[in-house]
């Protein structure tokens, strides 16, 4: 790989992973209702299964959805359905109470689980490994990989971090429902591209 393509390379990887889409608007609620060492693991099943992710669809996978077009609109259905139901349970986390935290943060597992079910990580993997390892070589696949995997865990943080802060200002449960249900519909609009594309 080029130096021009890994540079170009590193800046689509920045922009795609620091820029709104629901991995970074879960984790900003998760910020604000957990703090950043609750959600530790959270960050890590995002920047370690999306890194696996790249490999995968790069090493065959993007192949499968071009011949078998219905496999493809069977996970966006599975994805806009679990993306509602994400939005929901958002919107009703419940405050916790003096002394008591309420529900639980996103496990590793099941952050690595969700990006396939995440439209923005699909999209994200299938142009990285289409537009980026021109030979499609699979030392092209790990560079792209691990260019992911460096740049996306610091960039997810920022919004743990962000989320973090804002819980200053949620100090009592109205504006933290108010936030939690305004986290939610964002995360709905999050759908917009996949379910009306360009």
């Amino acid at each position: 790989m080029t130096y021009d393509l890994l540079f170009a390379l590193t800046m689509f990887a920045f922009v795609s992973s620091i820029t709104p889409g629901p991995n970074n608007l879960m984790l900003m609620a998760s910020g604000a209702n957990f703090g950043f060492r609750r959600t530790v693991p959270h960050m890590l099943g995002i920047g370690i299964g999306f890194t696996v992710m790249v490999l995968l669809v790069g090493a065959g996978l993007a192949q499968v959805f071009m011949r078998v077009p219905l496999l493809y609109s069977a996970l966006k259905i599975l994805s806009v359905a679990y993306l509602l139901w994400l939005a929901w349970k958002i919107a009703h986390a419940a405050p916790a109470t003096r002394g008591e935290i309420a529900g639980t943060p996103m496990t590793f597992g099941q952050a690595a689980a969700f990006q396939w079910v995440n439209p923005k990580a699909w999209t994200m993997a299938l142009t990285a490994t289409t537009v980026y390892t021109p030979n499609h070589t699979m030392g092209a696949i790990i560079t792209v990989a691990l260019v992911f995997g460096a740049v996306n865990l610091p960039s997810v943080s920022t919004w743990t971090v962000l989320g973090q802060q804002m819980a200053r200002l949620l100090t009592n449960a109205r504006r933290l429902v108010v936030f939690n249900w305004t986290m939610a519909a964002l995360l709905v609009l999050s759908l917009y591209p996949i379910l009306w594309p360009g």
